[in-house]
């Protein structure tokens, strides 16, 4: 069974994105989080509920949240949700 998210998770998942998956955040902003003209995001943190994130546009910060659309059992679901919501984003 993975891991339960913890803060210490949230911190490793949104590390993780940050660096290498920094296009699908601003994706999620964009279609998940109505904000539409995010050129940046980062992903702040991630709960079983939803994720923060902090999108950028024409200068000005905007806090994002998104909730999901079901209760993440584990790191493993945060995984596999976040990959679905990428793909989901993409074919908007």
């Amino acid at each position: 069974m993975s891991d339960v998210i913890t803060p210490e998770i949230s911190d490793r998942i949104c590390k993780h994105m940050n660096e290498d998956h920094a296009q699908a955040i601003v994706l999620y902003a964009k279609v998940f989080g109505n904000a539409s003209e995010a050129e940046t995001a980062t992903m702040d943190s991630i709960d079983p509920q939803g994720m923060n994130l902090t999108a950028s546009s024409k200068g000005e910060t905007i806090p994002v949240r998104i909730d999901f659309d079901h209760t993440l059992k584990d790191s493993e679901d945060a995984h596999q949700t976040l990959i679905a919501m990428v793909k989901q984003a993409r074919g908007k």
